[in-house]
């Protein structure tokens, strides 16, 4: 299947900013009444679903926008501590010069997007859709959709969790997960994707082959 548009998440598919954001929320929890998070029960939560986290933690719907502003404002300071995956540069010039629209759909800050991004591959990408809810991505999906003139069944739509996977879904887009971020591997290959990428250059390879 050719794909004429790529919707990628950021944090967790481009950036490798997982270890970050448990460091920034163990740190903020106490301000929101939270408890903080120990690595064996992070590795827990890797391999469950979205809303399932959010009980598990005790993170209520109306806190959810709090938090996210306090996350995105403290990676704004720290943005330099953070860096793309490695092989994530190469990949999107592959599918730019394949002329397949790149395009970020993320609950991040677009300036945090793009200082972390760096100059090329910033320039890689068409569009931009930051400030996402949790669960409000297909709203924006639809957004970049008609923005890039491409239709639902020529998107595919990449990120690292379960919610991404249930986003492209929703909008008739394809998904693709990748097996490099927050959610565990077994928790993606039972999400229905599309198509599974177990490393970035497999992005390229099967949306751009030869």
């Amino acid at each position: 299947m050719r794909y004429d548009l790529a919707i990628f998440d950021f944090d967790g598919t481009l950036a490798d900013s997982s270890r970050w954001f448990v460091a920034a929320f163990n740190a903020l929890a106490p301000r929101h009444g939270l408890r903080t998070l120990d690595a064996a029960e992070l590795e827990d939560l890797r391999g469950r679903g979205n809303r399932e986290v959010m009980r598990r933690l005790g993170v209520s719907p109306w806190k959810l926008p709090v938090i996210a502003r306090s996350l995105r404002s403290r990676m704004a300071q720290e943005a330099s501590q953070i860096d793309l995956f490695a092989g994530i540069e190469p990949v999107l010039q592959t599918l730019r010069q394949a002329d397949i629209a790149c395009a970020v759909v993320s609950s991040n800050s677009e300036a945090n997007v793009r200082a972390i991004l760096g100059p090329q591959a910033a320039a890689a990408m068409a569009h931009f859709e930051c400030g996402a809810s949790v669960f409000g991505k297909p709203r924006l999906f639809r957004r970049v959709m008609k923005r890039a003139g491409v239709p639902p069944e020529r998107t595919i739509c990449i990120g690292d969790e379960q919610r991404d996977v249930e986003a492209a879904r929703a909008v008739g887009a394809a998904s693709g997960a990748v097996m490099w971020g927050y959610a565990s591997p077994d928790l993606l290959a039972r999400s229905g994707a599309t198509l599974l990428f177990e490393r970035p250059a497999d992005i390229a390879a099967r949306l751009a082959p030869g």
